[in-house]
C-alpha cells in the first residue's frame, strides 16, 4: 500500500508511538484487503466501549494511547456504555462504575465525544458520499443503505485507529464497483409492522451472508430499514442494501422471499413463552419517533409490578423528545440513556426472560446476556408490559 512522505514518518515513529501503532494497524489492514493508499475520513464511530465487553486489557491499552499523545484527527463518537446516568448506574458495583468511567475518560483524553449511543447519525448525519469509518454493525448498515455515505464495517481496533490517524484504507465499500447489488431479493411478503423488518433481516443475512442485495417490493420508513438493517448485520456480515428494482442490463441471482419464511424467521428468536422481567425497547437507539410511539401506546396506563420497561435512546433525543418521555416514566417505565441490554449485566439484576421488538436484541440476548427471549412487535411489547 502506497505511503505519502507524512504517512511515512507516522510508520516510522516520528509523530509519537500512538500513531504509529494506529497506522501499523491501517496499514496492515489495508495489505490484507488490497488498498492502494489511504483515504481521509469525515468521520469514525467507535464500539468498544463496554466495561462488559472490553475487560481491564482494554483499559492498559486506551491509557497507554492516551498518555503517549493519541488524539482523534476526525470527529470521532463512541457507542453505548454498561449502564446509565442514574438508574442503571446506583445498581451495579462501585468496581464496575470507576472501570466504566475510567474507559469514557480515556477517550475523551483522546478528543472522542462521549456521545455513547449505536445511532450517531441522529447527531449529526453523514452526508452522501461521505467516507467514514464506522464499527457499530448497524450504524454502517444504516449510514450505508439509508444516507448513501461510505464506510467499511471496521473492528474496534481500526476503527480507533482510523480515528486517531484521521484515515483509513481505500477497499471495500470505499469503491464503486465493491457497493454495486450483486443479487436480487423479490419481496412477496407484506411487512406490517417494525418486528416484521427485523424478522426479514434476520432471514436475509444468514441467506446472503456478505452479498449485496437490492430488494424490490421494499417500501419502509426509516425507523423499520433501521431494524431491517440492525437484524441483517446482525446474522450476517452485509454492509449495504439497495431498495429498487435492478434494471433490466443487471443479470443478477435471484432470490424469492415468501411470508412463511419471514413469519418462521420471527418464530425462530423466541426461546420462551413466559411473562418478561423485562420489556426492553431501543435496539438501536430509538428516534424521536419511536419514543413517541411508545408513550402513545402507554398513555394512561401503568407498567406491571413485576416487570420493568426500558427505552434506550441518546442524550440528543431524550432532550428533543422529552415531552414523550415524561409520558413514559409517568407510567413507571425507564428512558434510558448512554447504554443498550446488550451491553449491560441485566442478569445480575435477576432478569431471567426480555420480551423486545429488536431482532438484534432478540439473535443476541440469549447467548450475551443468558436470558431467555421472546420476540414480539412494538404494541405486544407495550401490552406486556402493563398491568391488565
Amino acid at each position: 500500500m502506497y505511503l505519502n512522505k507524512q504517512e511515512e514518518r507516522i510508520l516510522n515513529g516520528e509523530h509519537g508511538w500512538a500513531n504509529q501503532v494506529s497506522m501499523k494497524i491501517l496499514v496492515r489492514l489495508g495489505d490484507l484487503f488490497g488498498a492502494t493508499k489511504l483515504i481521509p475520513v469525515q468521520s469514525a464511530h467507535l464500539s468498544g466501549v463496554s466495561y462488559k465487553h472490553l475487560g481491564d486489557a482494554a483499559i492498559d491499552f486506551f491509557g497507554e494511547l492516551a498518555q503517549k499523545n493519541g488524539r482523534a484527527q476526525t470527529t470521532t463518537t463512541l457507542n453505548p456504555a454498561s449502564f446509565d446516568p442514574e438508574y442503571l448506574r446506583k445498581r451495579y458495583s462501585k468496581e464496575r462504575i470507576q472501570k466504566q468511567d475510567r474507559i469514557i475518560n480515556l477517550y475523551k483524553n483522546m478528543l472522542i465525544q462521549p456521545t455513547l449511543t449505536c445511532t450517531p447519525y441522529y447527531l449529526q448525519p453523514p452526508k452522501p458520499n461521505q467516507h467514514l469509518a464506522w464499527a457499530e454493525s448497524s450504524a454502517v448498515i444504516y449510514a450505508s443503505s439509508v444516507l448513501k455515505a461510505w464506510t467499511n464495517r471496521e473492528g474496534a481496533p481500526s476503527a480507533l485507529a482510523a480515528a486517531l490517524i484521521g484515515k483509513t484504507p481505500n477497499y471495500g465499500a470505499h469503491q464503486p464497483e465493491n457497493r454495486k447489488p450483486n443479487v436480487h431479493i423479490k419481496l412477496e411478503a407484506e411487512l406490517k409492522t417494525e418486528a416484521d423488518y427485523g424478522a426479514l433481516g434476520i432471514h436475509l443475512g444468514k441467506l446472503l451472508k456478505e452479498k449485496t442485495p437490492t430488494i424490490q417490493g421494499l417500501h419502509g420508513s426509516d425507523d423499520e430499514l433501521k431494524q431491517l438493517g440492525a437484524a441483517m448485520a446482525s446474522s450476517g456480515m452485509t454492509t449495504i442494501f439497495h431498495a429498487e428494482t435492478p434494471s433490466k442490463n443487471q443479470k443478477l441471482e435471484t432470490m424469492t422471499v415468501e411470508p412463511r419464511e419471514i413469519k418462521e424467521s420471527a418464530l425462530s428468536l423466541n426461546t420462551t413463552d413466559k411473562a418478561p422481567d423485562l420489556v426492553f425497547i431501543g435496539c438501536p437507539h430509538c428516534s424521536i419517533n419511536e419514543v413517541r410511539r411508545v408513550a402513545q401506546a402507554l398513555e394512561g396506563k401503568k407498567i406491571r409490578k413485576d416487570t420493568e420497561l426500558w427505552v434506550c435512546t441518546s442524550r440528543h433525543v431524550r432532550e428533543k423528545a422529552r415531552k414523550y418521555v415524561d409520558t413514559i416514566e409517568g407510567t413507571g417505565g425507564h428512558v434510558l440513556c448512554d447504554t443498550c441490554v446488550l451491553v449491560t449485566w441485566i442478569k445480575d439484576l435477576g432478569v431471567k426472560t426480555l420480551l423486545t421488538n429488536s431482532a438484534k436484541t432478540a439473535f443476541y440476548a440469549p447467548t450475551l446476556n443468558e436470558v431467555d427471549v421472546a420476540f414480539k412487535p412494538l404494541k405486544q411489547c407495550t401490552e406486556a408490559a402493563c398491568q391488565s
